[in-house]
């Protein structure tokens, strides 16, 4: 396998599209060799190489997906979300320790005050006018000797942060190695050839689209179309203009694209689809049979996190082969259930581990959160990914949910996945997220957001009654509220933690 971003994709050079976008053409892969090139010159006379730290914000699109690529291969990268506050940017770019910061030429925003109150280095972004697909050029004010080395193996191509829901966001570096091992997992998983052509409408500041559609096209010498951002009311249209074979998306995305399918047939007739992909949330079982049926393909989910490069475990690709509930097989790393307390593998229900060549070194800087994490057994290195689950018979992972999201309502302890599965066999119901609601006695009490279906006149009473036939009282929601759409985070996932707060319900309680 390889072990560099510049190795796995040096090998597709040639005039096969690579990059493309909405009314700007295509990149082949020569021109990204070229644009390669050129910016891996310019990062070094500016005194950037392996271990400097070049944050970048810009705009979802191919510029973001060629600079991801092309800086990796002199430096580190950091993507940050370009809907950050200043003060937000002020503390990603101090803990980060980035040498400079990469933004788009004219961009005057919170990223560009909070850098300059910090004293950094700009890295301005130009696109010449009538430039193909990703195309730019890099200028600096930045004087220094220029930088020799390339990054290797073991060097850092990746920082993100954690998301930081309930405490302070960790930095998870990835090396070299750990993306250009997880990019070839995703390859292998979804069988990708030239042949192949993603639509990616995830947010390239997130681990999902910076390796499952463009890390994993580009080293299978495949081409990837790169939206604005997702936008339900335009993806049709993209889909008509993009002539993908693939696209990647979290549920909640997959589910907005099913609301406007019926009237789009046409074009999903006219562009057949390979098959979908989904993961970074757990894709109902009523979603993934929709798709399939929708898209007459088959819907492949996926399981990943940040910590190890994205995919870990993969439903397969062939036809008949996708479980609905379950997360896949493992794909890439091994897999196994851990004691949720105890540093010993074992049978059953538990906390899933991982160990391989995806998988992050360790959280910088941040000792106890790696004593807690890691851990040796069986001769292996072992990541707790901090979800709970149990392999079938045929080997597949069901997760039952995150074990900080798992209710435990007066020592009963219930999975908010299983009470989303029951809601949404409501006719009524077109979303659902069930969370824990503090209460006095109990500790927490069941509750669940709800997003009725188009002309649904269903109400809390009706949904109640509904999930009481179908399970366990000490499982059906004591409360059940009806919106008209469910906050989710900037990466298009319904957060389950902290939602009671949001949604105002935690007081007099």
């Amino acid at each position: 396998m390889e072990t560099t971003l510049k190795a796995l994709i040096a090998p597709h050079a040639g005039t096969q599209p690579a990059i493309g976008a909405p009314g700007r053409g295509w990149m082949t892969y020569d021109g990204l060799r070229t644009l390669s090139a050129e910016v891996v010159s310019s990062l070094k006379a500016m005194g950037i190489g392996a271990g400097d730290r070049v944050a970048i914000v810009l705009p979802n699109g191919p510029e973001m997906a060629t600079a991801f690529v092309t800086v990796a291969q002199a430096a580190t990268t950091a993507p940050l979300n370009p809907a950050y506050r200043e003060e937000e940017y002020q503390f990603y770019l101090e803990d980060l320790k980035a040498k400079a910061l990469l933004i788009a030429e004219g961009y005057e925003g919170p990223a560009f005050a909070a850098a300059t109150a910090l004293g950094m280095n700009i890295i301005r972004l130009s696109v010449p006018k009538d430039a193909t697909a990703g195309y730019f050029t890099l200028a600096s004010d930045m004087t220094a000797a220029s930088a020799t080395n390339a990054p290797g193996a073991e060097d850092v191509a990746l920082i993100l942060h954690t998301s930081g829901t309930t405490s302070r966001p960790k930095i998870v570096p990835l090396l070299q190695a750990n993306v250009a091992a997880s990019a070839q997992h995703v390859q292998t998983s979804l069988k990708l050839t030239a042949a192949d052509r993603c639509m990616n409408v995830m947010p390239l500041f997130h681990i999902h689209g910076l390796i499952a559609a463009v890390a994993a096209s580009l080293a299978s010498g495949a081409s990837i179309w790169c939206a604005p951002g997702f936008d339900a009311l335009k993806f049709f249209g993209w889909m008509k203009e993009a002539q993908p074979t693939w696209y990647t998306a979290v549920p909640t995305m997959h589910q907005a694209i099913l609301s406007r399918a019926g009237r789009n047939a046409d074009v999903i007739e006219s562009t057949p689809l390979r098959f979908l992909r989904s993961s970074s949330a757990s894709l109902p079982a009523q979603v993934m049979v929709a798709l399939n049926e929708t898209f007459k393909a088959p819907v492949v989910e996926a399981y990943g996190m940040t910590e190890a490069a994205h995919q870990m475990a993969c439903n397969p690709l062939g036809s008949g082969t996708q479980k609905p509930g379950a997360v896949g097989i493992p794909a890439g790393p091994l897999m196994r259930i851990a004691h949720e307390t105890e540093n010993q593998l074992i049978d059953g229900t538990g906390e899933v581990v991982i160990s391989g060549p995806n998988v992050t070194p360790g959280y910088e800087s941040n000792p106890d959160a790696n004593a807690k994490n890691f851990f040796e057994a069986e001769g292996a290195r072992w990541f707790r990914t901090g979800d709970q689950g149990a392999f079938d018979a045929d080997g597949y992972l069901h997760l039952t949910g995150r074990l900080k999201e798992i209710i435990n309502r007066g020592g009963e302890k219930i999975s908010p996945l299983e009470v989303d599965g029951v809601l949404l066999d409501h006719p009524d119901i077109a979303q659902v997220v069930t969370f824990a609601l503090p209460h006095a006695k109990l500790g927490e009490e069941v509750a669940a957001a709800v997003v009725l279906a188009e002309g649904s006149i269903a109400t809390e009473q009706d949904i109640r009654a509904f999930a009481a036939e179908r399970m366990a009282d000490f499982k059906v929601p004591r409360k059940v509220i009806i919106m008209d759409e469910i906050p989710k985070g900037a990466t298009g996932k319904m957060q389950r933690i902290g939602l009671a707060e949001k949604l105002g319900l935690v007081e007099g309680v």
